[in-house]
């Protein structure tokens, strides 16, 4: 069984708007709702075994903001160029390429791939929201296995939802 948990990025800070876009940092809102959201995770114990995240600023953040609170190492989280507003092609490739050592996978990334990319996995979203949660399980050995057709909803979360 391989387990996908996706994950946008918290709510980014706006106050600079001459700021690259891949630089924007998160607003106050994304600082509370980074951890919030991550102690939801460890509540339910969904521990990730990779982290795997865009590397635009937001998306770092959440992660580490993410790793810290559920102990994972920093170090081990990986950062790519290929999550930044990327298709959902482009995701699921990425997706493909985790170590089958590796059960439960978090994803950080951006809209609106991760909404493609959770639509093509059959999921009914309209919107993830900033620092939403979508998990997936997938009844499989590899994660080069996984398809639309082995996806099966594990849970929706996100800030507002309380």
């Amino acid at each position: 069984m391989k387990k996908l948990v996706i994950i946008r990025h918290a709510k980014s800070s706006w106050e600079s708007p001459y700021l690259d876009d891949h630089s924007r940092p998160l607003a106050e809102r994304g600082l509370r709702d980074a951890p919030k959201m991550a102690k939801r995770l460890k509540k339910k114990d969904i521990i990730p075994d990779a982290m795997l995240s865009s590397d635009a600023e937001r998306a770092k953040n959440t992660a580490l903001i993410t790793a810290e609170i559920l102990d994972f190492p920093k170090a081990k989280i990986h950062f790519t160029s290929r999550l930044f507003h990327s298709l959902a092609d482009t995701i699921f490739d990425e997706i493909k390429k985790t170590e089958n050592k590796v059960q439960t996978l978090f994803l950080f990334g951006h809209n609106p791939g991760l909404n493609d990319l959770i639509e093509k996995f059959g999921g009914k979203i309209d919107n993830l929201p900033t620092c939403g949660q979508f998990g997936l399980n997938f009844d499989v050995n590899s994660w080069k296995e996984i398809s639309p057709q082995n996806a099966k909803l594990w849970f929706f979360d996100f800030p507002k939802n309380d």
